[in-house]
């Protein structure tokens, strides 16, 4: 199984819900259930019509459908790739009665149906090349399959061949019940996506819509603004060794910016407060008086201050007691004269 199954590989990624919604409308386009088979064509090769029809047959099985997947491309089918099942016998094989090995082919239907890894659903592969594709889709054998088809299975899915180069998918739409066309953005010309369906038209097909396939879409974007989340458009291929080497670079740069950044902050926020700090100390020096400052003395300055004061005062008081004796035996002398 092939990772173009997304459908079943990631259920719950946009693009699984997406052909959800398209499986709701096809049935709806349809009143009393009458749908059973569907031709997915486009105008030219690579427009993605074997995956839309892949993954659209894996989202009718898994609402419970029996689906049977026919690639109807003998020219150069792929379904079987997707599926990991064989190439042949296939449907070219069914029709002309001729076995891959040139032998008679069998004529039971269930030797061409292979089983898939997903339940409910079944595929017939292209089979081997046929020089007429065209006369086995219109040959008796071809109705008969679909009769014996409808009353085996539920759904039946054509992957046909582009409709601008080969006319094999105009005879499966008038088969079949209806026809999806596929396109792809930027790629299908409008003339000729015109052309193929006045052609489908022209030979009594019924178109259901039109896919436009490979749109580019922001994955992020998308993820969103959508309901589940996606986990198969996050997925990335694995990294090359140079790749890994150029991430690791741009890691260990951006790491060591921000270190740079964090430690600049660090010092301008360092600088800010120390700045801050001087600022509110110079402040509070102008504002503290000549008394405060006397105040903040230490005690110790302080005592040493009031004992000089102290010793200064008794050295004068002592002096001028000194002055005054001194002038007493003086006046005292002069009486005993």
């Amino acid at each position: 199984m092939k990772k173009e199954l997304v459908t079943e590989l990631d259920p719950k990624s946009p693009i699984s819900e997406v052909f959800r919604t398209l499986r709701t409308n096809i049935q709806f386009m349809t009143t009393k259930g009458k749908l059973k088979s569907i031709l997915i064509t486009s105008t030219l090769p690579g427009e993605g019509k074997s995956w839309v029809a892949s993954n659209l047959a894996v989202t009718f099985a898994q609402a419970g459908k029996k689906v049977v997947l026919i690639d109807a491309d003998m020219r150069k089918g792929r379904v079987y790739s997707i599926f990991g099942v064989s190439p042949r016998p296939g449907l070219s094989n069914y029709l002309s009665g001729v076995n891959w090995d040139e032998k008679e082919a069998s004529n039971d239907l269930a030797d061409y149906i292979q089983e898939t890894e997903i339940e409910n659903l079944y595929v017939i592969s292209a089979g081997n090349v046929p020089p007429n594709p065209s006369e086995l889709l219109i040959s008796e054998q071809m109705t008969d399959l679909m009769e014996k088809l409808k009353s085996l299975c539920d759904i039946i899915i054509f992957d046909g061949t582009p409709s601008q180069l080969v006319t094999d998918s105009l005879i499966l739409t008038r088969i079949v019940d209806s026809t999806v066309i596929v396109t792809a953005s930027k790629e299908t010309k409008k003339e000729d996506l015109k052309r193929v369906i006045k052609n489908i038209k022209n030979v009594g097909g019924k178109i259901a819509g039109i896919i436009v396939n490979k749109v580019p879409v922001d994955a992020k974007k998308y993820e969103q603004s959508y309901y589940y989340g996606s986990t198969a458009l996050a997925e990335t291929k694995p990294k090359t060794r140079a790749a890994r080497r150029a991430s690791k670079e741009m890691y260990d740069r951006a790491s060591s910016m921000i270190e740079k950044k964090e430690h600049t902050f660090e010092e301008n926020k360092k600088k800010t407060v120390e700045e801050r700090i001087v600022n509110e100390d110079e402040k509070i020096e102008k504002n503290i008086t000549e008394e405060d400052k006397e105040l903040e003395m230490p005690k110790a300055l302080k005592r040493n201050i009031q004992i000089e004061n102290a010793e200064k005062i008794s050295l004068e008081k002592t002096a001028e007691i000194l002055s005054q004796m001194n002038q007493y035996l003086d006046e005292e002398k002069k009486k005993l004269k």
